[in-house]
């Protein structure tokens, strides 16, 4: 597979050669998101932000054979309602399995309570119910303050295509 651009808005989203990326479920949640909701300085400024309904998952920036991480804001299925809009132009993310529920290692932020959520996805091409299931999966992320989504309603992404091998 060939390489995706690595660049949006003119920031890099690739480390240098040796590093890697590869927080924990915790450390996506308490360190990046909570970081990004709060508006407090990020530990590395790695994730860019991006509207995830305007990509297909092979079309998102970055190289396809790794996993990618992006902040994005819920947006609104319909404009009363409080389902979130996980529709492309190509097809639709449809939760699978049972969310996850992330406890921090420890609550510096006072009486503030948190906790996160991890949910899993996989990309159908096509509409629904008739879509086709793909290699393509996403792991989101919230963080619930007080048992409450956050007004700002960002959310973290984990994307990444599945390789499967058939003799």
């Amino acid at each position: 597979m060939e390489k995706q651009n690595n660049f949006i808005g003119g920031r890099l989203t690739r480390l240098p050669p040796g590093f890697r990326f590869q927080p924990t479920d915790e450390e996506i949640v308490f360190e990046y998101l909570k970081c990004k909701i709060l508006c407090l300085p990020l530990p590395a400024s790695i994730i860019p932000e991006l509207p995830l309904s305007l990509f297909d998952p092979w079309d998102l920036p970055g190289d396809l054979e790794e996993e990618r991480y992006f902040f994005t804001k819920k947006e609104a299925k319909y404009r009363r309602g409080s389902r979130t809009n996980r529709t492309t132009s190509s097809g639709y993310w449809k939760a699978t399995g049972t969310e996850k529920h992330l406890s921090p290692p420890q609550n510096n932020l006072g009486n503030i309570t948190m906790k996160g959520l991890k949910k899993t996805f996989v990309f159908y091409r096509g509409k629904s119910p008739n879509g086709r299931r793909t290699d393509w999966f996403m792991h989101e992320y919230s963080l619930l303050l007080n048992n409450v989504l956050p007004r700002s309603n960002h959310m973290t992404s984990s994307i990444h295509h599945q390789v499967s091998f058939s003799n």
